[in-house]
């Protein structure tokens, strides 16, 4: 499960990481090779999230996601320095527990 959490972070890493370089090329006019390390980074990720051990890509993106939300509001704190309120903490919370139903639910 460490080996999925892992991956799971170093994914929302690389996505989030190609957004921001994309958003700030397009939206706070950096220079043209950060949209293009930006997209570097993108397909990246989609190599990345192939690495999980799960059978099924639905069930992998689908948890895939509250893991994702949880490290945009990391990264909007970290990066952009806007400090999370209650409702983000919240909401993350609520994705994380289904995430976790997601992955540890005994299955046949």
């Amino acid at each position: 499960m460490i080996y999925a959490i892992v991956l799971f972070i170093v994914a929302g890493l690389a996505e989030i990481g190609g957004g921001y370089l994309i958003w700030q090329w397009l939206r706070e006019s950096k220079p043209l090779y950060w949209g293009f390390f930006g997209g570097v980074v993108l397909v990246l990720y989609g190599v990345i999230i192939t690495f999980q051990s799960f059978p099924s890509f639905g069930r992998v993106y689908a948890a895939y996601g509250g893991v994702f939300i949880v490290l945009s509001v990391l990264w909007g704190w970290g990066v952009d320095r806007k400090t999370p309120d209650l409702y983000d903490w919240l909401g993350a919370s609520i994705c994380l527990v289904g995430v976790s139903v997601m992955l540890l639910a005994p299955r046949q």
